[in-house]
């Protein structure tokens, strides 16, 4: 019983020092949504998913144009441990794509909320409600 204390309160502090903005929305796949004052969308990778990865060294973004299908790969994440793949949040089309990742990777470990991959306009903008917010990601993290 103790262990089990000690792991839970573990896994609770680590929780806290995860990173979840308020004002973006998230998947279960660790990308953050966010709507830009243009009313198109940015989207990375969360803070939780970029401390799992480690170190990352390079990034296989979406090309422009390309037709996104909600939960569908889109694109990909490499780190010195392991590869992930990026899943589309929603229904869209890519508008633009983060350069500077080419050869900087390293940027989304640096600030993985300020560091977008893609951007693309939504299919219907009805489809963010299906996202979750800070408080259901951080719930789905402490559940898994």
């Amino acid at each position: 019983m103790c262990e089990n204390n000690r792991q839970l309160t573990n896994i609770l502090e680590f929780m806290h020092m995860i990173n979840i903005p308020k004002n973006l929305k998230y998947t279960a796949q660790h990308l953050w949504v966010k709507v830009e004052d243009d009313g198109f969308y940015l989207t990375g990778i969360t803070d939780y998913a970029q401390d799992l990865l480690g170190d990352i060294v390079f990034v296989d973004v979406p090309v422009i144009g390309a037709r996104l299908t909600a939960g569908s790969s889109c694109g990909l994440v490499e780190s010195v441990k392991t590869g992930s793949d990026l899943h589309a949040p929603l229904n869209g089309t890519v508008l633009a794509v983060n350069e500077t990742l080419q050869s900087h990777p390293e940027q989304i470990n640096d600030n993985p909320y300020d560091t977008w991959i893609f951007k693309f306009q939504a299919d219907a903008a009805i489809d963010l409600s299906a996202l979750l917010d800070a408080e259901a990601y951080r719930h789905q993290l402490v559940q898994n």
